[in-house]
């Protein structure tokens, strides 16, 4: 068999041992359009010299991601502006900061760093991994630009935009690749693809440039918009009962000012009065079953393990999933899950890479009799998927599953499709990658590591669908 790059090994030691990027300055190597930009009068006069950016109608963000461009983004922001970010990334606390696409910029916006645990991983001067803090230390961040900052504006009909490093994503195709999958099985979920991103004139790296789930991304993507979005509230608790009211209303990103949860309460409430094996009859009524199998076909399929179907222990006998959304039917009892962030999908295809995302079972078996039980290089605490009364309602309807699984196969997710994406995709950014490298040195892979991390993900899908 084929061994992983040794780069995935590497990455996953920052996670084992806290080790951050290192702080030395960068090469001193520079792009030839760099700008010093050291206080404000400095860079208004940089933002004034563009013109500016007014969103039109016409503007849609099907150009934003479209699959056949690799956007330029540059971002300007202050020294004290850059510093504060810098000096506390964790605190995701936004900054003013001015966009520039295509020769024209977006004034007034707001500028932050954005991640969880993962994201932050080697890249804080703190030393506990679990606890993030401290300064950046790595080259680059993931990014989130908030248009309607200071105002009401938006950018190509987007609230806000984001890029995400792919720190630990040394082929940096997995969200990229994945979100494809998911959408063009029928499923809605982000649009990504790549971009270049510039601070201060500076290229900074190679992102994956992701859509942002919010109110914009439902009108855009739902034939009935304007319903609840929520992140992260499962309809019901590791014991089967329905969840409080607060906690629905926490989780709601759309339609806050009127906080109106019932809907999706009173699909907890129905569930928590009824046994497993009755729960049938409810999820029916409220959850598509072809798009959540074809759902679950995909997360599958790309081992999106840090996905919905990993319940991880949180205390006690708690055990609960993470990085999805669900949306909300304004007009009817109909809820849709939606998918979000695979920065670790692909990676446990058929070898347990991450010692921190291996889910033991299959998405209908159960183990232990649902209690937890520890699995994985690190010896974590987890709960089998289809325990769970949503999931596990869906366990009957394997064989359309596995109808499921051949078409996708078939149809979408075969070696001459998939060759085909990663080679024209891997063309795109090729030279980019190789920049990166030669700026940031061995914080970014190199051209023959990642070309090596890119091949070994062919090889990785290739094994697992023989």
């Amino acid at each position: 068999m084929k061994r992983a790059p040794k780069i995935f090994f590497t990455l996953f030691l920052l996670m084992l041992f806290g080790f951050s990027c290192s702080s030395e300055k960068e090469s001193d190597i520079e792009l030839s359009n760099e700008v010093n930009i050291i206080d404000e009068e400095n860079i208004n006069q940089i933002v004034n010299s563009f013109e500016n950016y007014y969103s039109d109608d016409s503007h849609s963000s099907d150009y934003i991601y479209d699959q056949n461009k690799l956007h330029r983004f540059d971002i300007y922001l202050t020294q004290q502006n850059l510093s504060e970010i810098d000096s506390n990334p964790v605190a995701e606390e936004y900054v003013e900061g001015f966009l520039v696409f295509e020769g024209k910029v977006v004034k007034n916006i707001g500028i932050r760093y954005k991640g969880s645990i993962g994201a932050w991983v080697g890249c804080l001067s703190g030393e506990d991994w679990t606890n993030p803090s401290g300064y950046k230390t790595c080259p680059k961040l993931s990014i989130k630009i908030k248009f309607n900052w200071k105002g009401n504006k938006k950018f190509y009909g987007m609230k806000k935009i984001q890029f995400h490093s792919q720190n630990l994503d040394p082929t940096k195709m997995h969200e990229r690749l994945g979100y494809y999958m998911y959408r063009e099985f029928g499923i809605i979920a982000p649009r990504s693809n790549h971009a270049l991103i510039y601070i201060n004139g500076k290229f900074n790296g190679v992102f994956a440039n992701t859509e942002n789930i919010d109110g914009p991304f439902t009108n855009k993507h739902f034939a009935k918009p304007k319903g609840n979005l929520y992140k992260e509230v499962w309809p019901v608790n590791s014991y089967g009962g329905s969840q409080n009211e607060n906690y629905f209303i926490d989780g709601l990103k759309t339609n806050e000012e009127i906080s109106d949860v019932s809907k999706i309460k009173s699909f907890s409430d129905q569930l928590g009065l009824i046994n497993k094996s009755q729960a049938i009859s409810i999820v029916d009524d409220w959850i598509d079953e072809d798009l959540f199998l074809k759902t679950i076909v995909v997360d599958r399929r790309i081992a999106n393990d840090d996905g919905f179907l990993h319940f991880y222990h949180q205390e006690g006998q708690d055990y609960e999933n993470h990085n999805y959304y669900w949306y909300e039917d304004p007009n009817d009892d109909k809820l849709q899950l939606i998918p979000w962030d695979l920065d670790n999908s692909f990676e446990n295809l058929i070898q347990n890479i991450n010692p921190v995302t291996p889910i033991k079972d299959k998405w209908y078996d159960t183990s232990n009799q649902c209690n937890g039980f520890r699995y994985g290089s690190f010896n974590l605490l987890q709960r089998s998927a289809a325990c769970d009364k949503i999931i596990g309602s869906f366990s009957e309807s394997r064989d359309k599953f596995e109808r499921l699984d051949n078409l996708f196969i078939g149809e979408l997710y075969n070696m001459p499709i998939i060759n085909s994406l990663l080679d024209k995709w891997s063309y795109q950014i090729r030279s980019a990658v190789e920049e990166a490298n030669i700026i940031h040195g061995d914080k970014e892979p190199s051209l023959e590591e990642w070309k090596e991390s890119v091949e070994f993900l062919r090889y990785s899908i290739n094994q697992s669908l023989n």
